[in-house]
């Protein structure tokens, strides 16, 4: 069934979570289920009686590539058939049930994932058909409830965004991703050395334009601007592109006389103009 461009998708070594449709009734959304799967670095399917034959060509469609999850996918007759060989299940359960047991949210669910196969130990998770979710005897099989803090006035999700919820949580858990980074391409954040130096040569030419000359505002303008490029991460090369603009206003000036002087020459030949 599987089709040119899949993923070279490859389980780890070790155990990490099963996660079981059960009675799913679209194929698309099996296939859809294995994307979100692959995603977030699940790799284990099985299926409980699915409504479509199985294998259905239409998952595989759906699938976007993670063909191997759907290739390597389990298909049994039954929830308890399904998780026989594991000693923890966990099962989603969106609305409120009559039953006296731990409810995790799905990211406290995912620690909880990975505590489990850190300890050796196999753990399914269940998730319902899409029209009604679980029922209460699949549900009894769980040892523990995930449910998802959504909106309380829309909390429906399909099947594939309720997978991908879980998974995601499952790969951040152990990510190290840093929760905020500066792209600096081939530059570097500036030091604060480095920004110190453009601050004196931007206050020096200020000084010399004039645009500082009001003695007692001073100060606070200068604290004003600094203020304004410390405030982010500027780069190196952001850096010498200032130099660059300054020092090329400064020529400027030079070359063309002050800006007062020319603002008075530019209004005097308003108000005088040839031939008057």
């Amino acid at each position: 069934m599987r089709e040119l461009g899949a993923a070279p998708l490859v389980a780890p070594e070790g155990e990490t979570p099963i996660v079981v449709l059960v009675r799913p009734q679209l194929a698309e959304n099996i296939g859809t289920t294995a994307r979100a799967m692959a995603n977030g670095g699940l790799f284990h399917l099985r299926l409980v009686a699915p409504r479509d034959t199985w294998p259905h060509p239409r998952a595989w469609a759906a699938a976007s590539g993670a063909d191997r999850i759907l290739d390597a996918a389990q298909v049994f007759d039954t929830v308890d058939a399904a998780i026989a060989d594991c000693h923890r299940v966990l099962a989603t359960c969106p609305r409120p049930r009559h039953v006296v047991i731990p409810v995790m949210t799905a990211r406290a669910g995912a620690a909880e994932l990975r505590d489990i196969n850190a300890r050796g130990m196999r753990v399914a998770v269940l998730f319902g058909p899409e029209r009604a979710g679980l029922e209460a005897e699949d549900l009894a099989r769980a040892d523990t409830l995930i449910r998802y803090p959504l909106n309380p006035e829309f909390s429906s999700l399909n099947l594939a965004q309720a997978v991908m919820v879980l998974a995601y949580e499952w790969w951040v858990a152990a990510d190290a991703t840093p929760p905020r980074q500066l792209q600096t391409h081939k530059t570097a954040v500036a030091t604060k050395g480095s920004l110190d130096n453009f601050m004196g040569h931007l206050i020096s030419e200020l000084d010399a334009c004039g645009f500082l000359r009001n003695a007692p505002k001073r100060e606070g303008m200068v604290r004003n601007l600094r203020h304004w490029f410390e405030r982010g991460e500027i780069t190196e090369q952001e850096v010498r592109t200032l130099h660059g603009v300054v020092a090329e206003l400064s020529r400027g000036r030079m070359r063309h006389g002050r800006p007062e002087a020319k603002a008075d020459r530019e209004s005097t030949a308003k108000a005088d103009p040839p031939g008057a």
